[in-house]
């Protein structure tokens, strides 16, 4: 195996490790990261398709010979990967029809052996390729956009208006980091009142929603939400920005509350060079599989007031939000939020080999910790 291969085999155990220990996080019933188990449930579909990601990556190795990393920063593939991926999900059917059925390939390769008394490696290759499209054509990656989905619909019993839980991600071209967005919405649309709200101020019953629902639920905005939301998903972008935007933008959707969600940074040992020291104190973790640390924020702004509407004879005026910035934490100004939260996972060799280290406390300073061993995750320590 050349260097190359063995950083990548390195790189693809510790990422798949980290997400496993990620997803066995988001369903633990303790887990101090959500109060809402429908939040839960959302970021581990898309964990579930990084995970298909990072697993089509490794099998496109079989054939292709890079495979780049953002090493100094974000610690996850460069965008150009997710790129690479979305395309050739796209082709998948149509170059398939190019390449022979596997067992046919496997023939051949008997066949050469047989015939050369050498490796066929082009045919190795042309199998690898297969397998690889096969798997991506109807699987679901985490692509450069994903559109919003509609997961949950109830009433606001003070304001009477349907309120939809609206979530989509993107993988950040410049940070090269996945990005999961989730917003509370109201809509005083007087088409979707008329048919979601009953008298007693509860989703009607005589509506059937098939949730979860492709895009916004109100299809008279559905596309322009659907464009809406890819022009404003940047990391640049705080969260009051986004959501100011979308009161902004939509005369009848009143945004109540957005959360995004922020993976990583990723650091691996011998594979990312994003911060010295824990690069260092990784390096000597005795086996490679639990030489990680995955980190990711939670960002979250909430409206505290809203502003009424008013229509006049000359001029009208849309009902406005005013967000709450928590301008008492420097950290919380500066992103653009209400709260944040920032956490780690960790296994269990590896935090000991920090703390042994004596570096453990200044490395996850304003962390909460969660340490995964044997199977489970450990929070609080």
């Amino acid at each position: 195996m050349t260097p190359e291969n063995e950083a990548a085999t390195r790189y693809f155990d510790a990422i798949a490790a980290a997400l496993k220990g990620l997803e066995i996080f988001m369903r633990d019933d303790r887990s101090p990261l959500y109060r809402h188990g429908i939040v839960a449930k959302i970021v581990a579909e898309y964990i579930a398709r990084l995970e298909k990601s990072f697993s089509s990556w490794r099998n496109r190795l079989g054939f292709m010979e890079s495979f780049r990393i953002s090493r100094a920063e974000s610690g996850f593939p460069l965008f150009q990967n997710v790129l690479e991926l979305e395309n050739d999900r796209r082709q998948a059917q149509q170059r398939l029809a190019n390449i022979p059925e596997p067992d046919t390939l496997r023939g051949e390769m008997a066949d050469f052996i047989l015939r050369h008394k050498e490796f066929p490696a082009a045919l190795q290759k042309s199998i690898a390729e297969r397998l690889y499209l096969e798997d991506i054509k109807d699987g679901e990656t985490f692509g450069p956009f994903t559109l919003a989905q509609t997961a949950k619909v109830s009433v606001n019993p003070k304001t009477m208006r349907p309120y939809y839980l609206v979530h989509w991600a993107s993988f950040d071209g410049t940070a090269n980091l996945p990005l999961i967005y989730m917003v509370t919405v109201e809509d005083s649309s007087p088409s979707m009142v008329s048919q979601l709200v009953d008298e007693n101020g509860k989703v009607s019953e005589k509506v059937e929603i098939p949730l979860p629902v492709d895009g916004l639920l109100n299809p008279e905005l559905a596309h322009r939400f659907d464009d809406f939301t890819e022009k404003n998903s940047a990391y640049t972008l705080s969260p009051a920005t986004i959501a100011n935007n979308l009161d902004k933008d939509f005369e009848t959707l009143h945004p109540k509350q957005l959360r995004r969600v922020v993976l990583g940074p990723f650091y691996s040992a011998g594979i990312t060079e994003n911060n010295s020291t824990v690069t260092d104190v990784l390096s000597k973790v005795r086996k490679p599989e639990n030489a990680w640390l995955l980190t990711w924020t939670i960002q979250e702004v909430f409206s505290k007031a809203e502003k009424p509407g008013r229509r006049g004879l000359w001029s009208s005026e849309k009902a406005t939000q005013e967000f709450f910035i928590n301008t008492d934490d420097l950290e919380a100004a500066r992103q653009g939020v209400s709260s944040y939260e920032k956490h780690a996972l960790i296994p269990h060799e590896a935090y000991q080999a920090l703390y042994a280290a004596g570096e453990a406390q200044k490395i996850f300073a304003g962390y909460k910790v969660h340490i995964l061993s044997k199977g489970q995750v450990i929070s609080d320590v």
